[in-house]
């Protein structure tokens, strides 16, 4: 008697243990802040932008005077948000800012 009691106890603890499983927020990539990326300027080495801004998810072997910052966050039971900084460099400064990807968009 005593071992069924146990059994059904166990059985009813895994049941309920299943209904409230964690699902995390999964963070990839870089953190793209506003703040932070208010310091960045034209004109700036590859030094400074690296201490500002931290290594670049994409560094191209193709493109090296372009680096890439890319940050996705995926919600549980939400489309996967996608957020792109792309900053290119002529001689080691920094000519050009893209943030025309820095507005959340949604990926399928």
């Amino acid at each position: 008697m005593r071992k069924i009691l146990i059994s059904h106890l166990l059985i009813g603890l895994l049941a309920a243990t299943g209904c409230t499983i964690y699902k995390p927020d999964i963070r990839q990539g870089n953190e793209l802040e506003e703040d932070v990326i208010a310091k960045l300027q034209t004109g700036m080495s590859k030094r400074q932008v690296f201490f500002i801004m931290g290594s670049p998810v994409i560094r191209d072997p193709f493109h090296k005077n372009r680096w890439d910052y890319v940050h996705t966050l995926k919600k549980p039971y939400q489309p996967t948000v996608r957020k792109q900084l792309v900053l290119y460099f002529e001689n080691d400064v920094l000519v050009r800012i893209d943030d025309s990807e820095l507005a959340a968009r949604e990926l399928k």
